[in-house]
C-alpha cells in the first residue's frame, strides 16, 4: 500500500469555538469526516479514500496564536466546487482574500481556478481546480 507523503496538518487557532463553527461546515464540504474530541482543546477531521483515512486536518486551541502568510491549499473536483466553497466561506465567517476566479499564466497553470481566503482566526487557505 502506498502511503501519502503528508499525513496531517495541525493548525493552531486562537478561538476554538469560532474555528469549530467554520471548519464543521468547510471540511465536510471538502470530503472530511469529523472525529471530535472532548473539551475541544483539539479537534480533528479525516479525509477518507477507501477503507482507511488518508489525510488528517486538526485544530489546536492556542489563544496566543498569530496567523501568518502560510497557506493550505485544497484541490477540488471542479470550478463549481470552488464556487460552492466560496459560498460556504462567506456564510461561515471566513474572509475572501481573492477570487474565486481563473488565474492567469505564467504564475498559474492555464486552467487554474481558485479562491484564496482566511478562516475566522486569520489562517490562510485556498481551494482550487486546475482541470480544463
Amino acid at each position: 500500500m502506498v502511503r501519502p507523503i503528508v499525513d496531517h496538518v495541525d493548525l493552531r487557532v486562537s478561538d476554538m469555538a469560532t474555528a469549530l463553527a467554520f471548519y464543521c461546515k468547510l471540511l465536510p464540504a471538502l470530503g472530511f469526516k469529523d472525529y471530535p474530541s472532548e473539551g475541544h482543546v483539539w479537534d480533528h477531521f479525516m479525509h477518507e479514500h477507501g477503507p482507511e483515512p488518508a489525510f488528517g486536518f486538526g485544530k489546536t486551541a492556542d489563544p496566543e496564536h498569530r496567523p501568518n502568510a502560510t497557506r493550505i491549499a485544497f484541490n477540488v473536483a471542479s470550478r463549481e466546487d470552488v464556487e460552492r466553497i466560496a459560498r460556504i466561506v462567506r456564510e461561515t465567517g471566513g474572509r475572501e482574500i481573492d477570487g474565486p476566479c481563473k488565474w492567469p499564466p505564467p504564475s498559474y497553470p492555464p486552467s487554474y481556478h481558485a479562491l484564496f481566503f482566511e478562516d475566522p482566526c486569520g489562517n490562510r487557505l485556498e481551494v482550487y481546480d486546475r482541470r480544463e
